[in-house]
């Protein structure tokens, strides 16, 4: 496997599911974290661990509540104060709330918002600009398939994915003259702490590990290739 080393990742919701498997599959090739999430004995534990497991890495974390736009401008600040620069960016938190548009309250709907489209709006803004001064770096935005195929039982939910989708493809425009690469993640029903308790079998989902695995190799294609989007779904379809 081509290594990643001398790389720095920032993972943001990287203690669960798909940002925690991202996390250690880059941590395997060789790539220095920056990890951001909620809480921050999950987030120590996962810097031991990985550091113990791949001597060769460093993983540096911060404390962030995502809903809070005061501890996103404080982790936004810590970022622009790292020596290194970022090279990798995935933009991975997110809430899913299975509530329609017309029963969701107000608190429902600002929540959604702030987590599954502020937070990447922001995070990409800033970074993207000392990727296009580097005139390199990759930004990976986690969406979902409810960003081409609506949910409205989960109506600003997919609301925010559409958003998610539209910030992508705005983005890589925007970047791509200056060496710098967008691609959307877009997975189905994924095996996460969402689906906790469900009585449906494992083999109806995707891993968190397949979106790991879908990031590494877009890491490891040649300079000149690009991947736009890829979406992954249930062989037996969405559950």
């Amino acid at each position: 496997m081509p290594l990643l080393t001398n790389q720095t990742a920032l993972i943001t919701g990287a203690t669960k599911g798909m940002g925690l498997a991202i996390a250690e599959k880059l941590a395997e090739c060789g790539c220095n974290l920056l990890v951001s999430a909620r809480h921050a004995e999950a987030l120590e534990a996962l810097k031991i661990r990985l550091e113990k497991s791949y001597p060769g890495i460093t993983v540096q974390y911060f404390t962030c509540d995502f809903a809070d736009s005061e501890q996103l401008t404080r982790l936004i600040h810590w970022i622009e104060q790292q020596i290194l620069p970022i090279d990798i960016l995935i933009n991975n938190v997110g809430i899913f709330r299975p509530v329609s548009l017309l029963d969701e309250s107000d608190e429902d709907f600002d929540l959604q918002m702030r987590i599954n489209y502020h937070t990447p709006h922001r995070l990409s803004r800033s970074i993207a600009r000392n990727m296009c001064k580097n005139g390199k770096g990759h930004i990976f935005n986690i969406s979902s398939i409810a960003s081409r195929e609506p949910v409205s039982s989960a109506g600003t939910y997919t609301v925010t994915k559409y958003a998610v989708r539209g910030l992508t493809q705005v983005l890589r425009d925007e970047v791509r003259p200056h060496g710098v690469k967008v691609t959307e993640i877009i997975p189905g029903s994924t095996l996460t702490s969402s689906w906790e308790g469900t009585p449906v079998s494992a083999d109806r989902f995707i891993m968190p590990a397949d979106i790991a695995m879908a990031v590494v190799m877009c890491l490891q294609l040649s300079a000149g290739a690009h991947v736009d989007e890829i979406v992954i779904k249930p062989q037996y379809g969405n559950s």
